[in-house]
């Protein structure tokens, strides 16, 4: 992956909708089953919408009913961060990519094996490339994932 070097926020406003902006930089959620991704199953892999960093995989995303796309796992942790939130009535942990900060949603232990974990991420953050595209846009590296 190239050397990222995150956009002014001007940029940003510029080339996200309003919606993606809102979730990735400052906390927003997005409509629960009104998302461009909450019932995607096509093969591929999920991005930063800021940055391009690999995010979530097609093989760890599952129906978990609410709404939004979960995954079991991200695909590499090393790409993720995460911090305590307390913006609602409990403390939940908030996931954030790691070079663009840009906000993705949360993740939850109430998800299936084999991690237990639920990483409900927000369609606005993330931007979906197929498997057949992945060579062509650099992310040839993740084929080997569906083979």
């Amino acid at each position: 992956m190239k050397t990222f070097t995150k956009p002014t926020d001007e940029e940003l406003k510029k080339r996200l909708t309003p919606e993606q902006y809102q979730v990735t930089q400052h906390e927003g959620t997005e409509p629960a089953f009104r998302n461009e991704y909450w019932d995607n199953h096509k093969p591929g892999i999920y991005v930063d919408v800021v940055s391009g960093e690999p995010l979530f995989s097609s093989i760890d995303k599952y129906d978990s009913g609410t709404g939004w796309p979960s995954f079991t796992r991200p695909i590499d942790p090393a790409h993720i961060t995460t911090r305590t939130d307390h913006k609602l009535f409990s403390a939940r942990t908030e996931v954030r990519s790691a070079e663009a900060n840009s906000h993705l949603g949360h993740v939850f232990d109430d998800g299936p094996a084999p991690t237990g974990q639920r990483y409900c991420m927000n369609s606005a953050s993330l931007r979906f490339v197929p498997v057949a595209r992945l060579e062509e846009e650099g992310y040839g590296q993740f084929l080997t994932l569906f083979k």
